[in-house]
């Protein structure tokens, strides 16, 4: 007979003992491990985001523009002001005709000869003039005769007076008589002076040393006080040139101050100062007259044109080139760059030019870092990538 044997356990299968333990076990293992995969998928979010932000502005960076910057600082420069103006003689003299005129019998000068004071320039026919002056000379020789005749007989009276011969009362008339000659003697010889001093007038003399500058008479032109100017001199030969200046730069210079004139036609250089500012501006042209004189020279003729540079003394200011200084409506300004290389709009004044550039009369201390070019390309406020000016 046969009898199926068994393990009877009393307390279960052993296989299974703390199963449910177990699976709790594992189920917190799994939850744990998707925590940390969760965190680790965050973590990575959030710095690929900070990577992509800071390659964002590494790429916006990038693209700021490359401007070339400068800091002007403060230079001491020789202030000078550019001008034009034309030649002409510092103290002209007109030259005509003195007295009554006449037939022109020579002319003696040429334009560009010097002369000096009285020196004949032209002769007016005399003729009539040298009669007169004879039969003046004759009437001065009557009226002396007559003169010495009452002056005679005047002495005879005096000593016949006292022996009764003479009465007092031919005395005085005898008196009388040789004043009035010697009155007329004086008289003549008055007219014989009028006559030879018309005569000399019919010379035409030169008033004071000088250069010939124009000559407008010819040998047997008839002239008279109407005819106008007949020459033209330079006293002294001395030339100026009339500069045409605002009134800004009329008001820092003064006379006495240096200056170069330039010619047109030529490139040398003539030093010579301010001798007179006007003192009165065009209401017009807003304009008024600096005159430097200048010694004589072949190359400054009367009515040409000519440039000047005129000194204005020194001054301590930043300068920039004019490319960095913009105008518009609004007036001049610059683009200066800040801490953060952000442009921002600065309003500026203009001063002289300068052969070093632009002087800046107000807006800048000098040490701000200033857009050298490009300017007008640029916005308040635009972001740039400053860069030093080569060399």
């Amino acid at each position: 007979m046969n009898y199926e044997t068994g393990i009877e356990v009393e307390n279960g299968n052993p296989l299974l003992e703390g199963g449910e333990e177990d699976r709790r076990s594992r189920r917190n293992l799994i939850l744990m491990a998707l925590g940390v995969l969760i965190a680790i998928v965050v973590i990575a979010y959030f710095v690929n985001r900070s990577g992509n932000a800071a390659e964002g502005a590494d790429a916006k960076k990038e693209q700021a523009p490359t401007v070339t910057v400068v800091v002007p600082g403060r230079t001491t420069v020789e202030g000078t002001i550019s001008a034009t103006g034309t030649l002409a003689a510092r103290r002209e003299m007109p030259v005509g005709v003195a007295g009554e005129g006449g037939q022109v019998v020579s002319v003696l000068v040429e334009p560009g000869q010097w002369v000096g004071a009285g020196q004949v320039l032209a002769v007016i026919d005399r003729s009539v003039q040298v009669q007169q002056a004879a039969s003046q000379s004759a009437q001065i020789q009557v009226a002396r005769a007559n003169a010495d005749l009452a002056e005679a007989n005047y002495q005879r009276a005096l000593k016949l007076v006292d022996k009764g011969f003479v009465s007092k009362a031919d005395v005085d008339r005898l008196r009388a008589t040789r004043d009035a000659q010697l009155a007329q003697v004086r008289v003549a010889s008055a007219q014989a002076g009028v006559l030879g001093a018309q005569m000399r007038r019919l010379n035409i003399v030169a008033p004071a040393a000088g250069l010939v500058l124009e000559r407008r008479i010819e040998p047997g032109q008839v002239v008279s006080g109407g005819s106008g100017v007949l020459f033209r001199l330079a006293k002294g030969g001395e030339m100026e040139l009339k500069a045409q200046l605002g009134e800004t730069d009329l008001a820092v210079i003064s006379p006495g101050v240096s200056a170069e004139v330039v010619p047109v036609g030529t490139q040398k250089a003539f030093t010579g100062q301010v001798w007179q500012i006007a003192p009165v501006i065009d209401p017009a042209s807003r304009q008024g007259t600096a005159r430097i004189a200048l010694a004589y020279a072949p190359e400054l003729r009367p009515g040409g044109f000519a440039s000047v540079t005129i000194k204005s003394g020194t001054m301590v200011a930043p300068v920039l080139p004019e490319s960095a200084i913009l105008s518009d409506t609004q007036g001049s300004y610059v683009y200066v760059v800040g801490a953060d290389n952000k442009v921002q709009r600065r309003p500026v004044k203009q001063g002289r030019v300068t052969p070093q550039g632009i002087i800046v009369a107000e807006g800048l201390s000098g040490t701000e870092r200033v857009v050298l070019r490009a300017g007008g390309f640029l916005q308040p406020g635009e972001t740039i990538k400053p860069v030093s000016p080569r060399g």
